[in-house]
């Protein structure tokens, strides 16, 4: 199936609150591994947010939104306390946030496809490595992002305040 990633305008509003919308209810209904909250976040407002900033990206799949995610330089939190290989300063990395893959498009390939395009957008625009986290019992992000090649650096208190998260994986991919 020809997959296509486009970075996001106002036309793709609705389509990513209801792409989020129909993950995070999958994931309230099996297991919800990153701890998303249905209508709040990733929800209509964050995902506003990030396309106003410019950073939220869709992959198009079939005509259909397949998957989604974010990519900037923020990473929310404190990433000083990451045991990273490169010591990098801020503005030197990119992180991927929100990455998620519709549950109707399942071991297609979305997810590889999505970090591909990250890892070479952040390649052509100098920066020296891409860093990310998940929630710790996040099994299959963090089984995604390994065999993607990327190294853990750590579980950390990035201090974001959210009580239910106290630690965050931390992952980074070296160029």
């Amino acid at each position: 199936m020809p997959m296509s990633i486009v970075k996001c305008d106002m036309s793709h509003l609705e389509m990513l609150v209801e792409f989020y919308d129909k993950v995070t209810a999958n994931l309230e209904a099996t297991v919800n591994y990153p701890k998303w909250t249905r209508g709040i976040y990733p929800g209509r407002e964050s995902i506003q947010r990030a396309i106003e900033n410019d950073i939220q990206y869709i992959c198009i799949a079939g005509g259909k939104a397949a998957g989604a995610f974010i990519l900037n330089q923020d990473p929310q939190g404190d990433y000083n306390a990451g045991e990273w290989k490169q010591q990098l300063q801020d503005g030197e990395y990119m992180v991927i946030h929100t990455l998620a893959v519709s549950p109707d498009c399942a071991r297609q390939g979305i997810g590889r496809f999505m970090i591909g395009f990250a890892l070479e957008q952040a390649k052509t625009k100098g920066y020296k490595a891409i860093r990310l986290d998940v929630v710790p019992d996040n099994f299959p992000a963090r089984k995604l992002y390994e065999k993607a090649g990327f190294t853990f650096a750590g579980e950390k208190d990035l201090h974001r305040g959210i009580p239910e998260i106290p630690l965050f994986a931390l992952y980074e991919l070296n160029f």
